[in-house]
């Protein structure tokens, strides 16, 4: 039956004598063809503007070729001889002659501070020897030596041979606050240096406390604002959006200016008698300040998802729960608030991950103590000038937004996401 159905599919023709099996295949091809056309403008945008700048995040994270580029015959001498041989002359000369070219090309600097990185203090050292190294004579160990014995020092060239490669994964190992010592093993940092685990610690606290926060007070507006009739629930959701039509400095400026020590919610609760002028409560430049200001600035991505939920349920489910002889809490907790786990996921989500990225806002309030990782990854960007060590702490965050969502996904289920 098979061959027969085949056979008739090449007997039958268009009108112009082709057969219709490759007349058909011919239409689905440019169909496919125009739909890919249709998607190539939004496609080609995503992968300029969101996939390539990944990309180059995550290659930046692993590649610094400061050292390597402007000091290659010391590279070289790391590469022809294995880890633990001592530096011979040989080894000072290569180093002599990298320290001449980079000062005449004035990039010792550069060098330096890619060291600096893994060792602190040494650029200062390699500028200063590459102002010399013209000067300076066989031997050139001794020379070098005399000029500052630090150039004898076994951690330094450690630290050289480590750099000497433009790829490394030591910059992830910086961002968890740990380092090699000078042969190589890893170990964590002093105590009193170790600064990342803390701030990813304290980031995804916070971002899990003003979701927490966001909705328990975004629930029940969401629920009055799908329950009032429409010309009220029009009015609220003006107000709701609101927000949205005031930029984010001006919001932020705006809390700085309230929560101040002399500012007008201390005013008022001093003029109230609630608290006396001694008593004024301390809200900025720590954890409150960055927790009530981010909670205001990302409560409407909690409602508006919750809205969009709650706004098509119809209020004869609970009715009728409550017909059936249950009370109000189990109607609520059995009927009406498993149809809302799809917002509440969504807006857990909206919230939890902007929360984790925010910069201005805890930046401008939170002041050392409520600052986060993003404050961080930008200090290095524009401050440090270690863009690998910034692109390695924001591959670590993206890379925990992204188990964050997988989690979800196998304990919810994506599928159940619902923004609208």
């Amino acid at each position: 039956m098979a061959d027969l159905a085949a056979d008739q599919g090449e007997l039958l023709k268009t009108s112009d004598g082709r057969p219709l099996k490759e007349a058909l295949a011919q239409a689905q091809s440019k169909a496919k063809w125009r739909a890919f056309m249709l998607v190539l403008p939004l496609l080609s945008f995503i992968l300029i503007t969101f996939a390539w700048p990944i990309a180059q995040v995550l290659h930046q994270s692993v590649y610094n070729p400061r050292f390597s580029e402007n000091m290659p015959q010391i590279g070289e001498w790391f590469r022809t001889h294995p880890n633990g041989t001592e530096p011979d002359e040989a080894a000072y000369t290569a180093l002599v002659n990298d320290l001449v070219s980079a000062g005449a090309a004035r990039t010792v600097a550069v060098a330096g501070e890619r060291v600096n990185y893994e060792m602190p203090g040494t650029r200062s050292l390699f500028t200063k020897a590459g102002r010399d190294a013209k000067k300076l004579e066989p031997p050139f160990k001794d020379s070098l030596v005399a000029l500052d014995k630090d150039w004898g020092s076994p951690e330094l060239w450690g630290v050289m041979r480590r750099v000497s490669s433009a790829y490394t994964g030591d910059f992830y190992l910086a961002a968890i606050d740990l380092e090699r010592d000078a042969n190589g093993a890893i170990r964590q940092v002093p105590e009193n240096e170790r600064v990342y685990v803390n701030l990813f610690v304290r980031t995804f606290v916070l971002s899990a406390a003003i979701t927490v926060i966001c909705l328990i007070i975004g629930f029940p507006v969401a629920f009055l604002l799908s329950s009032l009739p429409m010309r009220y629930s029009s009015l609220l959701m003006i107000m709701v959006l609101l927000p949205f039509w005031t930029s984010l400095l001006v919001r932020t400026t705006a809390w700085m200016v309230l929560l101040q020590s002399q500012g007008v919610i201390n005013s008022i609760l001093v003029w109230t008698g609630i608290i006396s002028d001694d008593q004024r409560l301390v809200m900025i430049n720590n954890l409150m300040g960055s927790v009530i200001a981010m909670t205001h600035i990302l409560l409407p991505f909690m409602i508006l998802p919750l809205f969009s939920v709650m706004k098509p349920i119809p209020p004869s489910y609970v009715r009728a729960a409550r017909s059936l002889g249950a009370t109000s809490w189990t109607a609520f907790r059995r009927v009406y608030l498993p149809q809302t786990i799809p917002g509440i996921g969504a807006g857990g989500l909206l919230v939890f991950i902007l929360s984790v990225g925010y910069y201005i806002t805890p930046a401008l309030v939170g002041g050392a103590s409520g600052q986060l990782i993003s404050n961080l990854i930008a200090f290095h960007v524009t401050k440090s000038n270690n863009w690998s060590l910034a692109a390695a702490l924001a591959t670590i965050l993206l890379a925990s937004i992204l188990l964050l969502y997988w989690l979800y996904d196998k304990l919810v289920g994506i599928d159940k996401l619902k923004l609208g």
